[in-house]
């Protein structure tokens, strides 16, 4: 079968066999998406704790804009958050190294946990 009847077959949504789906993935390559540290958590989560929700975001083909949706809410999140720690008297820098670098860690574990609780883990 040649690739112009393949195609046709494809799009008039025949049946196709193991054959000709193999032929079909060599014609089309398939469209890559490459997620942030959030997206793939989210994704992680989605096909192990969120099966229904997965499936329904793969079926109507929103799985890569709702994942794409996370990586940016996180990282809005994540400037608003640091932003307002960073105001706090309790996570103020005093110039004194270890301790900076310690409330450097402090925000990033609090900042971490919100977006976690708040954008990855929801159902």
């Amino acid at each position: 079968m040649n690739k112009k009847e393949l195609m046709k077959k494809v799009n008039a949504n025949e049946g196709l066999t193991v054959e000709e789906i193999i032929e079909y993935q060599k014609i089309v390559k398939p469209i890559k998406h490459v997620y942030g540290k959030y997206g793939n958590l989210a994704l992680e989560y989605l096909k192990e704790h969120s099966v229904g929700k997965y499936w329904t975001l793969i079926s109507k083909g929103e799985l890569p804009t709702y994942l794409h949706n996370v990586d940016k809410q996180a990282d809005r999140l994540y400037i608003i958050m640091y932003n307002k720690l960073s105001n706090s008297p309790k996570l103020s820098k005093t110039g004194e190294y270890v301790h900076d670098l310690q409330v450097e860690t402090e925000k990033q574990r609090i900042i971490e946990e919100e977006i976690l609780n708040k954008i990855v883990y929801v159902e």
